[in-house]
């Protein structure tokens, strides 16, 4: 998809701290991140959202999450515990219209979240 950022980001248009890149996945560090640890998991092919991924492909979802557990163990933070956060639509925030899983972590997350 041509005006996707995250697309763009994929095909090297637009630089990105890349943190783990796992073929079919690609984790990069979050321009305003909202924890110590904020990385984003995102598939290397274009998919709207998490629900749009699972049905294209179930397995792909997987992969999101070990690249997500991946990223947590490399920061640090998969021993005390961390969030995973996917934003589907407008009312879940969602601001790129591209499947992305959130890793947040090093820092105490409370609840309800938003």
């Amino acid at each position: 998809m041509t005006d996707c950022l995250f697309c763009k980001i994929v095909a090297g248009e637009i630089p990105a701290k890349v943190v783990d890149d796992a073929g079919r996945t690609l984790a990069f560090a979050d321009i305003e991140p909202q924890a110590p640890t904020h990385v984003l998991v995102i598939t290397r092919d274009h998919h709207p959202d998490a629900a749009a991924a699972a049905a294209a492909d179930p397995t792909l979802v997987g992969e999101i999450v070990a690249t997500a557990h991946r990223v947590a163990q490399a920061a640090g933070v998969a021993e005390s515990g961390y969030r995973l956060v996917f934003n589907t639509g407008p009312d879940a925030n969602q601001t790129v219209p591209h499947v992305h899983c959130h890793v947040l972590g090093g820092r105490t997350m409370t609840w309800p979240p938003g």
